[in-house]
C-alpha cells in the first residue's frame, strides 16, 4: 500500500514491514505509516508474502530468511518509481529480514538510505525457544493457531501441494517450521532453517545507518542476543535497549504533542533528523 507525497521522487521513502502474522493492516504499520506521512516521507507498507489476504498470489510460505525480497523492492522503488533514498522500518521478523537484507546488500544499493528494526529476532533459534517457554503460552498460542490456519487456507488454495494430515498433532511453532516452513524454504530441517535466517550473521557488513530498538523485559527477543561485537563494532548501527517495552509496544504517557506510541515518534524523529 503505497502513500505517495506531491512529488515522490523529490521525497525520502519509508518502507514498512510487519512481524509474524501481520499485515500492512496492524496497528504498528497503521500507526507509523500515518506519523512519517504527516512529517513528509513517502510510505510503503508492505505484506510479506501470503500475509494481508495475498495467500492465493504464491505457492510458498514466507519465512524469516526470505531478505531478498525486499533488495528487489528496493531496487523497484529505485529503477521504476525513480526514489532515491529508501528507509526500511520492520517489526519483529521484519526487522530481522531487513537487517539481514541491509548485510546482505552493504554498500551495493546507493538508494539505501538505512533502515530501523524494532524487537528484531537477528538469532531465531534462541527466539523460537523463548517463545516456546511455559510463560509464552499465550503468545505462542496466538502465533500457531495463526500458523496453522494459514496453511490450511494455503493448501485448499494449491490442492496437491501441502500434506495437512499432520497439523492436528503439531504442538509447537519448532514442530510446525520443520514440517513445513523449513522445508518450503528449501532448508535441510527447522534448526538449519532457524541458523540461516538470522541478520546476527550479517550485521557487521551494514553500511547505512541502522536503529535497533528492543527491551530487556522482551518476552522472547533475548536482550543478550544485541551484546556481539557485530554490533557493538559497527559503527553505522545505535541499539536503543529499553528496560521496559515488552514486545514491540514501547508505550508511554499520552501528552500534547505526542500519542502514546513512543516507539513510532522515536522513529520519525531518528529519521527526520536524517533525512
Amino acid at each position: 500500500m503505497c502513500h505517495w507525497q506531491v512529488d515522490p521522487p523529490a521525497t525520502s521513502t519509508v518502507l514498512l514491514v510487519h512481524g509474524l502474522e501481520g499485515s500492512a493492516e496492524s496497528h504498528y504499520m497503521r500507526g507509523m505509516a500515518a506519523k512519517a506521512f504527516r512529517a513528509g516521507f513517502n510510505v510503503v507498507r508492505m505484506n510479506q508474502r501470503t500475509c494481508g489476504g495475498t495467500d492465493h498470489l504464491t505457492p510458498t510460505l514466507y519465512n524469516s530468511g526470505l531478505s531478498a525480497d525486499y533488495l528487489a523492492i528496493v531496487r523497484e522503488l529505485t529503477d521504476t518509481d525513480r526514489l532515491h533514498r529508501i528507509w526500511l522500518v520492520g517489526y519483529s521478523m521484519g526487522g530481522n529480514l531487513l537487517l539481514k537484507a541491509a548485510g546482505e546488500i552493504g554498500r551495493s544499493e546507493s538508494a539505501l538510505a538505512g533502515v530501523v528494526a524494532v524487537s528484531p529476532n537477528i538469532d531465531p533459534t534462541q527466539c523460537v525457544a523463548a517463545l516456546e517457554t511455559p510463560r509464552n503460552w499465550l503468545y505462542h498460542l496466538h502465533f500457531l493457531t495463526s500458523l496453522k490456519a494459514r496453511l490450511r487456507r494455503k493448501a485448499a488454495l494449491f490442492p496437491g501441494r501441502w500434506d495437512i494430515s499432520a497439523l492436528q498433532q503439531i504442538k509447537t511453532i519448532s514442530q510446525f517450521d520443520e514440517l513445513y516452513t523449513a522445508r518450503d524454504g528449501g532448508y535441510r530441517d527447522a534448526a538449519d532453517y532457524y541458523d540461516r535466517a538470522g541478520a546476527r550473521h550479517v550485521l557487521h557488513n551494514i553500511a547505512v545507518p541502522t536503529l535497533i530498538i528492543s527491551a530487556q523485559d522482551d518476552p522472547f527477543i533475548p536482550a543478550s542476543m544485541f551484546d556481539t561485537p557485530a554490533i557493538s563494532g559497527n559503527k553505522y548501527v545505535t541499539t536503543a535497549m529499553l528496560r521496559f517495552g515488552g514486545h514491540c509496544g514501547f508505550f508511554q504517557k499520552h501528552t500534547q504533542d505526542e500519542d502514546r506510541f513512543w516507539a513510532e515518534n522515536r522513529i520519525v524523529e531518528w529519521l527526520g533528523l536524517r533525512r
